[in-house]
């Protein structure tokens, strides 16, 4: 009978293993396949290019000296039923912004202590003091960049559920607190009403 049971166990294995799926590299940007009802990379990818694509042709971000605008990031709300990181929109709005030559990036404020722990030097024995930045050098940024992402289910034909995730950004003149810019980009998903769970 443990023979049985042990030739029984080892089938089971076999064929377990062999229906498996095999580990495969893939297009992180692809959104046509590998599709889930969560927020992937690619939607990320896609949001962020399309969002930045509207902010790059929008007026009154060129500098008559070729200067950049001086970004802040600030938070990005999670307003979705799924835990997700925001560093994964702000970090694709970052390097896509940076790369166009209008703007740079400030993380001396809250997100890279850095700049701040570095001025602590000042008074180390260790430091070459000619080289320890101690005065007041920090440029204060120009904009804020701000937002949120939402999430809205609906219950569609046949008991499916629509899924719609909106990207919503502002950024604002910290100088005057007059929004220059605000984008919305939608990606919208359909799946099946009872396999979508959180």
């Amino acid at each position: 009978m443990n023979k049985i049971l042990a030739t029984f166990a080892l089938s089971t294995t076999i064929v377990l293993v062999g229906c498996s799926t095999p580990t495969a590299y893939i297009d992180a940007t692809d959104r046509t396949s590998n599709i889930s009802a969560g927020l992937s990379y690619a939607d990320f990818y896609a949001a962020s290019d399309a969002l930045v694509s509207d902010l790059l042709i929008a007026p009154g971000f060129d500098r008559p000296d070729g200067s950049r605008n001086i970004i802040y990031v600030g938070a990005i709300e999670n307003d979705t039923m799924q835990r997700i990181d925001t560093d994964q929109l702000t970090r694709g709005l970052r390097v896509k912004m940076l790369r166009s030559g209008k703007f740079a990036m400030t993380t001396a404020f809250g997100e890279d202590d850095s700049t701040r722990n570095f001025r602590d030097l000042v008074d180390s024995g260790m430091v070459d003091q000619s080289t320890v930045n101690s005065g007041a050098t920090v440029i204060a940024p120009d904009f804020s960049l701000t937002g949120k992402i939402v999430q809205r289910n609906n219950t569609v034909n046949r008991g499916d559920t629509r899924i719609d995730y909106y990207f919503q950004l502002s950024l604002t003149d910290l100088k005057t607190g007059i929004a220059y810019w605000e984008g919305e980009e939608v990606v919208g998903k359909i799946a099946d009403g009872n396999t979508v769970t959180w």
